[in-house]
């Protein structure tokens, strides 16, 4: 099996690292599934790396995905759910563990706080945490003599990543709106021109549930190659009932058929389509009510999704179309998020703050009576320079008088075809410290912690704690903040999802 091949491959002690040079760097760090897997025989200082990523739940053979990267049946990946109670594992060899163990959400001072433990070990029993602390103290526990013991030989092990804002489904990239910006047209000239969102909604409305889906399954790989074990996926590349529901449809598959947790939000209110625009009885306040009275009940009805987000912003939804749209959601049952404050100062922010929404993402614009609201209030505010950087704009959220003043502050890729085509969280956090001035210890807990509540997950992830799952990232590094400098590289060896490793990497010895 993938999983346990890959673990036998990692028991094995991994060499001493040398802490005056430089990270070995991979031949090739993507993740694939492999249809010959890291064996039990392999040598650790093998030359070349080997990435894996095990499948879960119920996939049928029906579903087989096969290209020149991905080769093997889900069927066949799939055997690895079907397993006897797994062994306790006793994770060592971590040079620095960032439990993050403490009060949630992280506010101010406390955002830098990461409860290091140097020479730490974890004990894992059913994909939970067990017990965390010094590796002498956990290795002379009774239940550690019989575990299995996966030594990491000098890792940086910190949470896996929970990215709380993506847009996992669509249907191709938008490579030819990238070159228009770099020729000098703005994002909203070619939105008003049809492109942007409005090209990717037609586009996925003719694509296949399976071809949407194996695109899906490949970038899977990669955020799990990077270390995120957690993230949250948007609908709103369909705006037809049919095609936002198959978005949805397709979230819910994937969160059975593979290892990382995928938390489902329906925005439907991305753009008014097409055909709410300048058409007499199609109106966008028709679009607004057709959400509200046929759309959100089904969703509610079918469990399609756990939360509702509008983008309210200058060429999307007023703040009224939004307050609107999220009234109707709640009353569905649904948990609230926001784009807000992106493209030009709306009053999305404070309609965030009226509501209650567990996030508003973006925030660009915000003006300072803004941050003092959000900062007296629960929203976490979630910063996305990912969309920044790959639109060339030289204003970024406002993350460090957002952390000065006391809000809740939270980082995700906000990984799209048109906007932010990225789905490292490490190179978000290099982003977060040199544009946005947050120190690498912020960057972390921004990445994990935070985003965790915002999901309302973090009595379960988001830190490294007793009775925790054992969802967990090691970096070939000897200090934390080394992730974020080394910009653009993957230093990600290891990610374990709830105490199974889904993606492994092999390097070679070091001199």
């Amino acid at each position: 099996m993938l999983a346990r091949a890959a673990f036998h491959a990692l028991e094995r002690r991994m060499p001493a690292r040398s802490p005056r040079t430089s990270p070995p760097q991979p031949r090739s760090v993507c993740a694939f599934f492999s249809p010959e897997p890291i064996r039990s025989s392999s040598r650790i200082n093998a030359p070349e790396y080997t990435a894996t990523f095990a499948f879960r739940r119920g996939a049928t053979r029906a579903d087989a995905c096969a290209s020149r990267r991905f080769s093997v049946p889900w069927a066949v990946v799939t055997k690895t759910s079907a397993r006897p109670r797994r062994k306790n594992i006793l994770l060592t060899g971590c040079a620095e563990l960032l439990t993050l163990r403490g009060a949630v959400p992280r506010r101010g001072r406390a955002l830098g706080d990461l409860g290091i433990i140097r020479d730490g070990a974890l004990l894992i029993r059913d994909g939970r945490i067990a017990a965390v602390g010094p590796r002498r103290r956990i290795e002379s526990l009774r239940e550690s003599r019989h575990a299995r013991k996966l030594d990491l030989g000098g890792r940086v092990v910190l949470p896996g990543f929970v990215d709380s804002h993506t847009h996992l489904v669509f249907p191709a990239s938008r490579a030819a709106e990238y070159e228009q910006r770099i020729r000098g047209a703005s994002y909203e000239e070619i939105a008003r021109a049809g492109g942007g969102i409005l090209n990717s909604a037609r586009k996925l409305r003719s694509a296949s549930p399976a071809e949407l889906k194996h695109r899906a399954v490949t970038h899977l790989a990669q955020f799990a190659a990077h270390g995120t074990t957690t993230l949250e996926a948007k609908s709103g590349y369909g705006l037809t009932w049919e095609s936002e529901r198959k978005i949805l449809v397709i979230l819910q598959e994937l969160e059975r058929e593979q290892p990382l947790d995928i938390v489902r939000t329906f925005l439907g209110a991305h753009v008014v389509p097409h055909e709410y625009r300048h058409r007499a009885g199609k109106t966008p306040d028709a679009y607004v009510e057709l959400i509200c009275r046929q759309w959100l009940p089904q969703v509610a009805a079918e469990n399609l999704a756990e939360f509702c987000d509008v983008f309210c912003d200058r060429g999307a939804f007023t703040v009224a179309q939004s307050r609107t749209i999220l009234i109707a959601a709640r009353a569905c049952g649904l948990a609230l998020r926001l784009h807000a404050e992106q493209i030009a100062r709306t009053g999305a922010a404070q309609l965030a703050v009226e509501m209650h929404a567990a996030s508003a993402d973006h925030l660009e614009k915000v003006s300072a009576g803004d941050i003092r609201a959000l900062a007296h209030s629960n929203v976490t505010c979630t910063m996305l320079p990912g969309c920044c950087f790959h639109l060339g704009l030289p204003q970024y959220g406002p993350a460090r008088k957002l952390i000065d003043a006391g809000a809740i502050v939270a980082l995700a890729t906000d990984f799209n075809p048109g906007t932010s085509p990225a789905l490292s969280m490490p190179a978000i956090l290099s982003l977060a410290c040199t544009q946005m001035r947050m120190t690498p210890a912020e960057a972390i807990t921004a990445a994990t912690m935070n985003p965790a509540y915002s999901l309302a997950r973090h009595d379960r992830i988001g830190s490294l704690e007793v009775g925790k799952f054992a969802d967990l990232a090691a970096f070939d590094l000897d200090d934390y903040r080394e992730i974020p400098y080394y910009f653009g590289v993957n230093h990600c060896s290891l990610t374990m999802k709830r105490g199974r490793i889904i993606y492994a990497r092999e390097r070679s010895s070091r001199a």
